[in-house]
């Protein structure tokens, strides 16, 4: 046998860590779309999750966040984000960054909640028209955190879905006419669109340009968490 010399490459790209839910069909292409390979190197875990969602199975993940956190390539990331909206709110914040740094080395660990409430505040944000796919128990609790922290959602709506494969499937005509509905003489300052996994990415300059209002999705300010 012969053995020959090598040289190892220079890490110099941002390097994003994302742990997904394994129901999870929208947040991995939105990243990629976000962090195209010669920006940043992202790489993806996946978390056992329930196919319907409830304050349950939302909560079961708990148990599982460090294992698929370290389950995420041996390299020191400069950001791990955990890609579930009202898991987190089930969970708390705290307690995934805990968690999610038990099994991975990163120097920033962020969330959808996390990153929505950075993102309000970054903009003078305080009064949300909320958009879910999800039924209104699964959002008390995401409803409640976001008022702690000085986000009023006054306007709530929803599909009042359960069904993770489904939620991935509404289309872009819904969530545009669904949105904009939901703030038709309403007073609030911008929109937020709840899930990881609904489809907002093309929606949201709709959203825009028909109301006037910022539009915000769990993807698109956890996206800027990461640095996008």
């Amino acid at each position: 046998m012969r053995t020959f010399p090598y040289t190892l490459l220079e890490e110099r790209l941002p390097t994003i860590g994302l742990i997904v839910l394994q129901a999870d069909e929208t947040i991995e292409t939105d990243f990629r779309v976000a962090f195209p390979p010669e920006e940043a190197q992202v790489f993806v875990s996946r978390i056992a999750s329930g196919a319907d969602v409830t304050p349950e199975t939302l909560a079961a993940m708990e148990a599982d966040m460090t294992r698929a956190a370290s389950l995420l390539p041996d390299i020191a990331f400069d950001t791990v984000a955990y890609a579930c909206t009202s898991g987190t709110s089930v969970i708390g914040a705290e307690t995934v960054h805990v968690k999610v740094r038990a099994g991975c080395q990163t120097t920033h660990v962020t969330d959808p909640v996390t990153a929505l409430t950075a993102a309000c505040r970054k903009r003078g944000i305080s009064r949300l028209a909320f958009l879910s796919p999800y039924r209104e128990d699964v959002n008390t609790t995401l409803r409640e955190v976001l008022a702690r922290e000085g986000i009023e959602t006054p306007i709530f709506g929803s599909f009042d879905e359960m069904q993770e494969k489904k939620v991935a499937r509404i289309d872009t005509a819904s969530i545009v006419d669904a949105a904009i509905d939901l703030v038709q003489g309403e007073e609030v300052e911008a929109i937020f669109l709840s899930c990881t996994n609904l489809k907002t990415r093309e929606a949201i300059p709709f959203i825009e340009t028909k109301t006037g209002l910022a539009a915000m999705s769990s993807n698109s300010v956890l996206v800027e968490a990461c640095g996008g």
